[in-house]
């Protein structure tokens, strides 16, 4: 290679590099906003410590459009502006998590409606909702032809802990 080659060659690379290095300064990190694909790690507790659900026991991170209401809107509030390999750990009251029991979602349904297995207080069931939804049900009460069941959601009235890292921001 000829000298004037080499020296092109080097002023090709220098004009090129402070370019690259001030896009890459000038580039922000991505933090969770509306439509944004997330990916997180997270733990759910409740008040005494019993763990509920954590995605280390599902062996893969949880992914979720944020803005689209596959959590509770006060999560989404609490998850909004965080950044990749943030942690942050979020306390909700029922109110703002999975709400308060509604005493009108007891329902009383004849015993032989329940599988035999189920009819113990207790039992969890999965029904359908109106649109063809799963939903989770619970058996209340077990009496002699009939049981109530609880269509509230199972953590409806609790306070809940979630302890969250976030892996990906899209």
């Amino acid at each position: 290679m000829s000298l004037r080659a080499a020296c092109l060659l080097g002023f090709a690379v220098l004009a090129f590099l402070p370019r690259s290095l001030a896009r890459a300064e000038d580039e922000t990190p991505a933090t969770i906003q509306a439509g944004n694909t997330v990916s997180i790690e997270f733990t759910l507790t409740l008040d005494d410590g019993t763990v509920v659900e954590s995605s280390s026991d599902r062996g893969r991170p949880f992914v979720y459009q944020h803005g689209s209401s596959d959590l509770p809107p006060a999560l989404e509030g609490a998850l909004a502006g965080m950044g990749v390999g943030q942690e942050k750990k979020i306390t909700l009251a029922p109110e703002d998590a999975y709400g308060a029991v509604d005493s009108e979602a007891f329902r009383t349904v004849p015993l032989d409606a329940l599988p035999e297995g189920a009819r113990e207080p207790g039992a969890q069931l999965v029904t359908s909702d109106p649109e063809g939804n799963p939903r989770p049900v619970r058996v209340h009460e077990v009496r002699v032809e009939e049981a109530v069941i609880d269509l509230n959601h199972p953590l409806a009235g609790q306070t809940v802990h979630f302890e969250i890292r976030v892996l990906a921001v899209d």
